[in-house]
């Protein structure tokens, strides 16, 4: 097995644990995508159970996009982890545990190139803030961060197969969030403060 093959394939293990619906499965006994917006994500989890519980979704879905690429890296060589990366997020997006429905992917990405491009993943951070303190959207937020992180992957490092990857996750975040652009559009769209939620 290459070292993509066997990133991408790590990546996708590790990404496909839904612990966001994990966590409110084992505080409740119910299934999160019943409640609040549908989505088994961090967001949702905090909208439906509280900032404790959405801190510690977040903390968990980050944590496996960075865990993916760390352990894939150490395991299989450098070329593994951009691979682990995209893995990693597919899985989120797609967890088999969940029949194909899972998260938005946003909070493993964050995590997986935390390690693979600490600043120009602070830069996007950077843009999530201002954007969610200017409309309190958290979605169009998280929509803005996965487009300026290649942009600044291309400016600040480490470029290359990293910018690819990050552009290619980020059209995938962008298309799951296609519900969320309709209901902007709509009016309907939650904003923080007013129970946020994606």
């Amino acid at each position: 097995m290459s070292a993509g093959v066997y990133g991408l394939a790590a990546g996708f293990a590790a990404g496909s644990v839904p612990f966001a619906w994990l966590l409110h499965k084992a505080a409740t006994g119910r299934d999160l995508r019943g409640e609040g917006s549908g989505n088994p994500g961090a967001t949702n989890l905090r909208r439906v159970s509280g900032t404790a519980w959405g801190v510690a979704g977040l903390v968990l879905d980050a944590g496996k996009g960075a865990a993916a690429v760390a352990l894939a890296g150490q395991l299989a060589g450098e070329a593994a982890s951009v691979p682990a990366a995209v893995g990693a997020v597919l899985g989120h997006m797609y967890t088999p545990w969940l029949s194909g429905r899972g998260g938005k992917g946003v909070a493993p990405a964050a995590g997986a190139f935390a390690v693979l491009a600490p600043a120009a993943t602070a830069v996007a951070g950077a843009a999530f803030a201002l954007v969610v303190i200017a409309t309190r959207y958290v979605s169009l937020g998280s929509v803005v961060a996965a487009a300026t992180l290649p942009l600044a992957v291309m400016l600040v490092g480490p470029g290359g197969s990293h910018a690819a990857a990050c552009a290619a996750i980020g059209l995938l975040i962008a298309w799951r969030h296609r519900e969320n652009f309709a209901r902007m559009r709509a009016g309907t769209e939650p904003r923080v403060g007013r129970g946020g939620g994606r």
